[in-house]
């Protein structure tokens, strides 16, 4: 026998590889039924207290005195009462499903829903997504049967209906809220369907109601974001068409730009995550849809044919308004590009007019300045005349010579030499 030598365990190895068997699905004989309801927080539900939803499953346990689950569990299944509870915590919200293993005296019947006690639900730590009633019967012997049961429990014009899982039961629903507040949905297994794969329908079932409306939560969105992106794209457009007018303020036009794609940027970092949020539950909705292997029940539409009609275009809307604002939020931004371009060109032509102003002051500056140079040559020639004039007057007296000519005697070669003097000091300091 081979043994494995000793090696070290990555610590998330087992809790990665018991997560793909965590959530089993239920096991469930017709006829029975099932009451489902998924709870979320109004606002960043993703940052939730998830200690908080767990600490609430406790409470409905110990309504029951069911047992509790470990320490931070994201999954559930036990028995309360008489029913079998399945509690799932995901990214955004948590659901509730409770089986009955055996059926109703009549179809749909809201006490279903008294499992979960009114104040227990007053205390749920979010808001109501969506509830949903499951009938499951053993299929009759006549389809004529399924459809006059279906024509009295649904709106005809929006039921859908289909032959799932290699024609092993017939689903329908018309995902529409009865008086009750709840979804209903009507599984009809054959007779000797494995006890898993009418569980697997039940979960189907509820997973694509779930994460319908998830989804649409994204449309939501989108509807209130409607107005604002008209007034952006209105105000943007506007001030495109004024970047082309000279007479308009660069500076002004530039800072209103800045205003909008700040506004936008703002508008994107707000709603990137339902967006985001919005494709994956979509994704989902198809996913789960497929997996049914729906083929057509007597002509009717089937679950894939109105999601295609009914819920697709909403879908399509949201991902036109996630690019309609990414293609805003580009427009802006190559906007005010061109624009601060423009305002640097401008602001490069004015600083070369000062250079050239500047230039011509020096210029002007210059020429003054020769011209005091001058006047300096004359003022201190005079003094230096008078100095030398004093300094040669003796000697002058001695040869018999006058003050006056002596004075004009030096006058020249002393104006030369101040002028000679004041030349090689400037040519020094250039």
């Amino acid at each position: 026998m081979f043994l494995m030598p000793p090696i070290d365990d990555h610590p998330l190895r087992y809790k990665m590889a018991n997560e793909l068997h965590a959530r089993p699905f239920p096991s469930m004989e017709a006829p029975c039924s099932a009451a489902y309801i998924a709870i979320k927080q109004p606002n960043d539900a993703v940052s939730r207290d998830r200690q908080k939803d767990l600490e609430h499953l406790i409470a409905l346990l110990d309504r029951y005195g069911a047992p509790h689950p470990q320490p931070g569990a994201t999954h559930y299944y036990g028995q309360i009462g008489k029913h079998w509870l399945k509690w799932e915590q995901h990214t955004e919200f948590v659901t509730y499903t409770v089986f009955r293993e055996s059926a109703p005296k009549r179809a749909f019947d809201p006490a279903e829903f008294e499992v979960f006690p009114g104040d227990w639900l007053e205390q749920a730590p979010g808001q109501r997504v969506t509830s949903v009633l499951i009938d499951i019967r053993e299929r009759p012997e006549t389809d004529a049967e399924i459809t006059e049961n279906l024509d009295e429990w649904f709106v005809t014009e929006s039921l859908a209906a289909a032959c799932v899982l290699d024609n092993s039961g017939v689903v329908a629903g018309d995902f529409r809220i009865d008086e009750n507040g709840h979804l209903r949905f009507a599984v009809f297994a054959n007779a000797g369907t494995n006890e898993r794969r009418v569980g697997r329908i039940v979960q189907r079932l509820c997973e694509i109601e779930t994460y319908k409306s998830m989804s649409m939560l994204g449309f939501a969105r989108v509807r209130s974001l409607q107005p604002k992106l008209n007034t952006l794209d209105t105000q943007l457009t506007g001030l495109m068409s004024a970047m082309s007018d000279d007479k308009a303020s660069a500076e002004e036009t530039l800072n209103d730009l800045l205003s909008i794609s700040a506004e936008l940027e703002t508008l994107s970092a707000q709603s990137s995550f339902r967006f985001g949020a919005t494709g994956a539950y979509e994704a989902l909705v198809n996913q789960r849809i497929e997996a049914l292997r729906e083929e057509r029940f007597q002509g009717r539409q089937h679950f894939a044919e109105f999601m295609m009609r009914r819920y697709a275009p909403a879908m399509r809307t949201v991902t036109s308004a996630e690019r309609r604002l990414e293609a805003m939020s580009s427009r802006s931004i190559r906007a005010s590009n061109l624009l601060r371009t423009r305002v640097d060109v401008e602001r490069s032509a004015q600083n070369q007019a000062l250079l050239e102003s500047m230039d011509q002051r020096s210029d002007l500056q210059l020429r003054l300045q020769r011209t005091v140079e001058g006047l300096s040559v004359v003022a201190i020639s005079y003094y230096a005349v008078s100095l030398v004039g004093y300094t040669l007057y003796p000697m002058a007296q001695a040869t018999g010579i006058t003050k006056g000519t002596l004075s004009a005697l030096v006058t020249l070669p002393v104006v030369a030499f101040v002028w000679w003097a004041i030349r090689r000091l400037r040519a020094k300091v250039e």
